[in-house]
């Protein structure tokens, strides 16, 4: 897929490390789809700030390759170290309270990055760099979160992109992919740091793949006694099949590893305390999630109240430059003042609530634009009824929300909701949006584990997909490979 290089920033005179991706070798047809999907998600995952993440100093596109390809590029942190593999390899057996060190890192680094919320859907120890001073740094943020979303639409073969033997089984199996994945992978790399190797080993990807479907992992005190039981209890909770009967959280690991770590102290709880570092080090913050509410900046004030129509004019400039984080933050910080103008229920201020909520869903904010769009379509429903396209697809936008938020069961009890009012219109485009309803209820039903129901719903919606598209549709097209790439693992 790509190349990385060791390169020198002129400007800063700094040594840096730039990734090539080749999106034609990637998505063939799709390459256009995966630049602009690329771009959107070096903007997003800018969102995440932590230690132990390596730092993105540049990203783009680039024409003029040896053969006249475009290049997608990361300037990234030059991290001196050793990747997790090299250092598993030089280190045989590995110390167990090393292999706890390593995973309580990741566990903070994967609770900010879950707060956003992103997936990471690559983690693994090629993908971990153990820096001199024994701190980790997580690589490849965003790059796989591109690479892996709708992966049947991004590969000729259908197969998902990834890592067989870090992959869980709800991405094996093209089901929504959530927090639950990436605690999935982070079982895989402490089974491997413990025992010396992965749980499922095999031949093919394919055989890979339909281990972790079927096969219990063995446990790893089977191997080395001296792993403490509490620890291989929690590596087989996080491998199990069901995201559901996995731990909740990063968090919530990084609370059982606690333990197992040497003792420090509690700290005060006071956000800025300096002690914090050295009495719980590394652990993840635990109000990462809670996204505090933007200031009013980027507007002109007349006194104490932002100018809401030029605040507006603003929004639109920055939209229009690509500068969506920015102008969410002025939407949102202009909101009370509109409604103290306008009156909460204005035309006026329902169209910029509408606005702000499309806005922070573009900017991939979706803990902050759920509460937005369920009140539009509250609202909505109350005025046109139940059944109002708008008010529909504010809460079709809700589901998705639930779905990037890692709720697979919240959303797809959300898509079932939705499912009715579409199936019931006699409009095409509603036609068109049940087929996808139920595509989304399909693969969440893989991410619950329900791959029964799941191949049912696939089955039903590959016949209704075909009569009203044709076979040789994309969409009836993807969702026959998904079916056969379920029908091999499952034979």
């Amino acid at each position: 897929m790509g190349q990385v290089w060791t390169a020198y920033d002129q400007r800063s005179d700094r040594r840096v490390a730039v990734k090539l991706v080749r999106p034609d070798r990637v998505a063939g047809a799709e390459a256009d789809e995966l630049r602009r999907r690329f771009l959107r998600e070096c903007r997003v995952t800018a969102q995440v700030d932590h230690p132990g993440l390596v730092t993105v100093h540049d990203a783009g596109t680039e024409d003029g390759g040896p053969d006249g390809a475009s290049f997608l590029y990361l300037v990234m942190q030059y991290v001196d170290g050793s990747d997790l593999a090299d250092h598993l390899a030089e280190h045989d057996p590995y110390p167990w309270p090393w292999a706890v060190s390593i995973a309580a890192q990741l566990c903070a680094v994967l609770s900010a990055v879950h707060a956003v919320p992103i997936v990471h859907r690559d983690l693994k120890p090629r993908n971990v760099m153990v820096k001199k001073d024994g701190t980790i740094t997580v690589l490849d943020l965003g790059v796989a979160s591109v690479l892996d979303t709708d992966t049947t639409r991004l590969t000729h073969t259908g197969s998902p992109i990834g890592t067989p033997a870090y992959m869980a089984p709800e991405q094996a199996m093209g089901g929504a992919v959530g927090p639950y994945t990436d605690l999935y992978a982070l079982g895989v790399l402490l089974h491997e740091l413990l025992s010396g190797d992965v749980p499922f080993a095999g031949t093919t990807a394919l055989g890979i793949l339909h281990r972790h479907l079927y096969e219990a992992p063995l446990p790893v005190r089977q191997l080395r006694p001296e792993v403490p039981e509490a620890l291989e209890n929690l590596v087989l909770r996080l491998l199990a099949k069901d995201p559901q009967h996995r731990p909740a959280s990063a968090q919530q690991t990084y609370e059982e590893l606690l333990p197992l770590l040497p003792a420090r102290g509690v700290p005060t709880g006071h956000p800025l305390d300096p002690t914090r570092p050295f009495l719980r080090p590394h652990a993840p913050w635990p109000d990462r999630a809670v996204t505090p509410a933007p200031q009013p900046a980027g507007s002109d004030v007349q006194g104490d109240r932002p100018d809401v129509a030029r605040a507006v004019d603003e929004v639109k400039r920055l939209l229009g430059e690509g500068r969506i984080t920015q102008a969410v933050d002025i939407l949102g910080a202009i909101l009370p003042a509109a409604a103290a103008q306008h009156g909460e229920h204005s035309p006026v201020v329902r169209t910029l609530r509408k606005q702000y909520a499309a806005t922070l869903m573009d900017d991939g904010q979706y803990r902050r634009a759920l509460p937005e769009l369920r009140r539009l379509a509250d609202e909505r429903a109350a005025e046109a009824g139940h059944a109002d396209p708008q008010s529909l697809q504010f809460r079709y936008e809700s589901a998705q929300c639930l779905e990037a938020l890692g709720e697979p069961a919240a959303a797809l009890a959300e898509y079932r909701s939705l499912l009715p009012y579409y199936e019931n219109q006699y409009a095409t485009t509603d036609l068109r949006l049940a087929l996808e309803v139920r595509r989304r209820i399909g693969q969440l039903l893989l991410a619950v584990g329900d791959r029964g129901a799941a191949q049912e719903t696939l089955v039903r919606l590959l016949h209704d997909s075909e009569r009203l598209h044709g076979p040789g549709h994309p969409f009836p097209a993807e969702v026959r490979r998904t079916l056969q790439w379920l029908g091999q693992v499952r034979g």
